[in-house]
């Protein structure tokens, strides 16, 4: 069963970026398509962005679309969400999960999830 361990969420500013980033210990995470999602107190978890464990190809929400990059490291076996330009809005619970990649990004279609790193934009 895979794991999943997030990172490098904070307190940032609005307009500030911050970098997450998305382990599997003892797993190649190059095998597996790797999905962002966010939960914000009293909303529904939502699917930001999703990368193929195929071609590499990359899924985003309108929400974050232009804003946000997802990308892999397979050298360090890490999946990375750069945040660029973040809102109050975007003030939430981070999650990775595996094991898809579609759109619309779908928590159901999800079977391994890590335990969230947060994530607080200041105005």
């Amino acid at each position: 069963q895979v794991q999943l361990v997030e990172s490098g969420g904070g307190l940032v500013q609005s307009g500030g970026s911050l970098t997450l980033s998305c382990a599997a210990p003892g797993f190649r995470m190059a095998d597996y398509a790797i999905g962002w999602f966010r939960q914000a107190p009293g909303k529904e978890r939502e699917g930001v962005s999703c990368i193929s464990s195929i071609d590499g190809s990359p899924l985003y929400s309108d929400s974050v679309k232009g804003r946000f990059t997802i990308a892999r490291d397979n050298a360090k076996n890490t999946v990375y969400l750069q945040m660029n330009g973040l809102k109050p809005e975007d003030t939430a619970v981070y999650y990775c999960a595996a094991d898809w990649c579609s759109i619309p990004i779908n928590q159901y279609e999800y079977d391994f999830w890590g335990q969230g790193t947060q994530v607080t934009v200041s105005s």
